[in-house]
């Protein structure tokens, strides 16, 4: 029997003529809305959510085409994904303004948030998150933001078979029947493809940025992982992996030092796609810090 299609937590709101997935938890403001990266579910963050839900209101969801949600056609601009949350934030009545906790690509979506609502977010907590200046703090063109080309089916299983102990791994104190049912929707074949989808016009998705002009000033926690994904030990060599590494700290200083608030952590133990279960007490400590700061 096929586990994953049900959500073991949550319930659907529709926006546009769309099922999203929505888990909400707590109460009181502001509240904190979690962005999850490419190929990441919301439950993904259950772990901080929880932790987040005992002082203020905690949002997860799934944008549409990805996890529980409805189907859309991906990729999509950060302009869609960005007023898809506005609206469903709305739709269940969740008081701007907000503070965004955004992991990898949900960072792209978060900044384009911020150009199109300013006055709806009151920081954000970035994890190893996207910023559109990454180019420029890479030397290495190897590292440099490119088209991606989605794999088809034969890949696509190769990866999910690569990607379980990962996924068991970063999971393992999730209450069993979420971990159980969300390992298994991460295990399917729509939702390494949707992943995939996803990142495939980042490119594009930081010229939509910088044609929008500055990201206006919010207060901020960037935190840089220095730890590295197995899966990219197999695609990079050492060196290179080492001056991605130095380059991200970097970056994420940049980013810090762009608004008037912004801080800069560094996690020596944790790694890009499992940033939240490598160091759950660092980032929940974070989020506190800056929802205390900006409330």
């Amino acid at each position: 029997m096929d586990t994953s299609r049900q959500p073991p937590l949550g319930r659907f709101c529709e926006v546009n003529g769309r099922r999203l997935l929505l888990y909400r938890s707590g109460s009181g403001g502001p509240a904190v809305v979690f962005l999850p990266g490419g190929s990441a579910l919301g439950l993904d963050y259950l772990n901080i959510h929880d932790r987040v839900s005992e002082y203020t209101t905690s949002v997860l969801y799934d944008r549409a085409g990805t996890g529980w949600s409805d189907p859309a056609e991906l990729p999509r601009t950060a302009a869609d994904v960005a007023t898809e949350l506005r609206d469903l934030l709305h739709a269940d009545d969740v008081p701007a303004p907000y503070v965004f906790v955004v992991h990898s690509l949900g960072g792209a979506y978060a900044r384009r948030f911020i150009q199109l609502f300013p006055h709806e977010v009151a920081g954000v907590v970035y994890l190893e998150a996207f910023y559109e200046e990454w180019n420029t703090y890479m030397a290495d063109e190897r590292l440099h933001v490119k088209a991606q080309p989605v794999p088809g089916n034969l890949m696509l299983r190769l990866i999910t078979l690569l990607s379980r102990g990962q996924y068991k791994k970063m999971l393992a104190t999730w209450p069993r029947e979420v971990r159980e049912t969300l390992l298994a929707r991460h295990l399917t074949l729509d939702s390494q493809r949707a992943g995939a989808q996803e990142r495939s016009n980042m490119p594009e998705v930081i010229a939509e940025l910088k044609a929008a002009g500055p990201v206006p000033d919010k207060p901020l926690i960037a935190f840089t992982a220095l730890g590295t994904d197995a899966a990219m030990k197999l695609m990079m060599p050492k060196k290179v992996l080492h001056e991605m590494t130095e380059s991200k700290v970097r970056l994420y200083e940049a980013l810090a030092a762009s608004v008037n608030e912004g801080e800069h952590r560094v996690l020596k133990d944790a790694r890009h796609s499992t940033i939240n279960s490598d160091e759950p007490d660092a980032i929940a400590q974070g989020v506190r810090d800056l929802w205390q700061r900006v409330r």
